[in-house]
């Protein structure tokens, strides 16, 4: 346990490029030992294949020889590299030997084989000091012809073999090592840069640095998964920048938007803590600016606070009915703004209109959508509220204002947070209902969008898939 606990630490504290390039190293080189030993053994086998057939033929040419002969010697020159095979007859029983010892080695094996009862066989031997390679074999009737040839020339060959093998496998060995050594570092050199970056933009907290990828030119393939890697990794970067860049710019326009009412919050209260001084009706007016400003300050916090979460609390999700809702929002509006008329429409076949969300968020978007037209139009004209079905199966709320209406170079930014068009900058409000209102309809998978109206002023258009 402790010497696995070793190796895993080890492999821990090792850069992942330098294991990668052992286990290249180590993966190439045991198939270059494999190879070669699986060589060795090829050539060891056939050298020795070629010596048994020496043996074989050498054989033959004894028996063809004096096949009638007794338990003797038949040639002797095994001393000799270049001389002929040595060969001597063996019978199978010992009593018949001859009188003269045997010039090769005779075991019970032999014994048998001149019996009939084995077969022949190979074995390797060592003669006057010389490694030698004998063959036994039947010869005759109750005898067995044993032949053997010098094996030095065989040895050698496979000692030279077996050099210049075991040289080629710790060459392949070597070159396995600079080649792995190479490929861990072309392979990993996007996650080097990218874990550069990462310590730079952890070290600076800079989410603007990236990592260099290589260009697509034409003609490649599709990118490995180390470059998608770091393809992701700046996407990722990217979305962090802009989330930065977000929140400092929400940080920014919540200071520069609660100056003004905490300013006007602080003149109230020390206006109002020298109450001494004024009239009664100066002090009314200063405790209905300080209530009123109060509340606008809860609210802009509030919306603040809602907006920097960037998305929806997980509430409960029920079946909404439209028309119910609709009328209940326009009836608040009608409240807030008594000097606004609001005219609600619904087409026939929208009556049954049912879309999945939270009631309450659904009614802060109509409110704020209300609210944002009330505040638009002018005396004696109305705010028109609209209910249709679409010919996908959605459903489609309008609400129109007669207003100024907004201007082209304002469209693109009217949902944006803290964003108000000169028009609506002499208005009450902080520029945070629309956007609030475009968060809350992303959030029920609706569609919220601006445009100017025909004839004046401007068109809010939600819009909701078909329900499921």
């Amino acid at each position: 346990m402790s010497g696995h606990r070793l190796g895993a630490r080890w492999r821990r504290r090792r850069p992942l490029r330098t294991r990668l390039a052992l286990a290249a190293t180590a993966a190439v080189a045991l198939v270059a030992v494999g190879v070669c030993a699986a060589a060795f053994l090829v050539v060891r086998g056939a050298l020795y294949r070629q010596l048994d057939l020496s043996l074989t033929q050498s054989a033959r040419l004894a028996a063809q020889r004096n096949p009638d002969s007794g338990p003797e010697t038949l040639s002797g020159e095994c001393r000799f590299l270049a001389a002929p095979a040595c060969a001597e007859v063996v019978p199978a029983d010992p009593a018949r030997d001859p009188r003269q010892p045997y010039l090769l080695p005779v075991d019970p094996a032999a014994r048998a084989v001149a019996a009939g009862t084995q077969a022949p066989y190979y074995t390797a031997i060592v003669h006057e000091g010389h490694p030698a390679r004998m063959l036994t074999t039947d010869y005759a009737k109750g005898r067995a012809l044993q032949v053997a040839l010098r094996a030095d020339t065989v040895e050698d060959g496979i000692a030279r073999a077996a050099w210049w093998l075991a040289l080629t496998a710790a060459a392949g060995v070597l070159l396995a090592g600079l080649l792995g050594y190479w490929v861990a570092r072309t392979g990993l050199a996007p996650v080097t840069r990218l874990t550069a970056t990462a310590e730079r933009i952890a070290a600076t907290r800079d989410p603007r640095h990236r990592i260099e990828l290589p260009p697509p030119g034409p003609g490649k393939g599709a990118e490995d998964e180390i470059t998608r890697l770091a393809g992701s990794f700046n996407t990722m970067l990217g979305e962090l920048e802009q989330s930065v860049t977000a929140q400092r710019r929400l940080v920014a326009d919540a200071s520069h938007e609660l100056r003004t009412p905490l300013t006007a919050l602080r003149t109230n209260a020390e206006l109002l803590a020298r109450g001494d001084r004024l009239t009664p009706e100066q002090r009314e007016r200063a405790s209905l600016a300080l209530g009123r400003q109060l509340r606008e300050v809860t609210g802009l916090v509030n919306d603040l606070i809602e907006l920097a979460r960037d998305e929806e609390p997980q509430l409960l999700v029920e079946q909404v009915r439209l028309v119910p809702l609709v009328e209940y929002c326009a009836g608040a509006a009608r409240g807030h703004w008594p000097g606004v008329a609001f005219r609600v429409r619904v087409e026939p076949h929208a009556g049954a209109a049912v879309v999945a969300g939270v009631p309450a968020r659904l009614s802060r978007l109509l409110g704020n959508l209300l609210d944002n037209a009330a505040k638009f139009s002018p005396a004696g004209e109305e705010v028109e509220v609209a209910l249709t079905l679409r010919g996908d199966g959605g459903t489609e709320l309008t609400v129109r204002d007669h207003g100024p209406g907004i201007a082209d170079s304002d469209l693109p930014y009217v949902f944006d947070r803290f964003y108000r068009a000169g028009a609506a900058r002499a208005l009450p409000g902080s520029g945070l209902g629309l956007a609030m209102a475009r968060q809350i309809a992303r959030a029920h998978e609706a569609e919220l969008t601006a445009e100017a109206a025909p004839g004046g002023g401007a068109v809010f258009r939600l819009t909701f898939g078909e329900a499921g």
